[in-house]
């Protein structure tokens, strides 16, 4: 499968809700890369780079998130593949 690229919007209780640790795990667990971050108005923002299926299977755990979560949106936006990540990190606001 190819490699693809979402970038994607969370939205609902997902900050103070362990999202982007729990979304680092995962994304370290299915072998993708990019980054999240938290976003000012309370929106968590993140971009997955990886094999088609795997970025498909981030987007669908995005839906539901940690369990502490309440996920009311997300959207996705796929992009064509960069290949400009080495690894998934956590990014923070300055």
């Amino acid at each position: 499968m190819p490699i693809i690229r979402a970038h994607v919007h969370i939205s609902g209780r997902v900050q103070g809700v362990f999202f982007r640790s729990n979304a680092r795990d995962r994304v370290r667990e299915l072998g993708l890369t990019g980054w999240v971050k938290n976003l000012p108005d309370g929106r968590v923002e993140a971009v997955f780079e990886g094999e088609g299926s795997r970025v498909k299977e981030m987007i669908e755990w995005c839906h539901k998130g940690p369990s502490y979560a309440s996920v009311s949106d997300v959207q996705v936006k796929s992009d064509k593949a960069t290949g400009e990540f080495d690894k998934f990190e956590i990014r923070y606001s300055r």
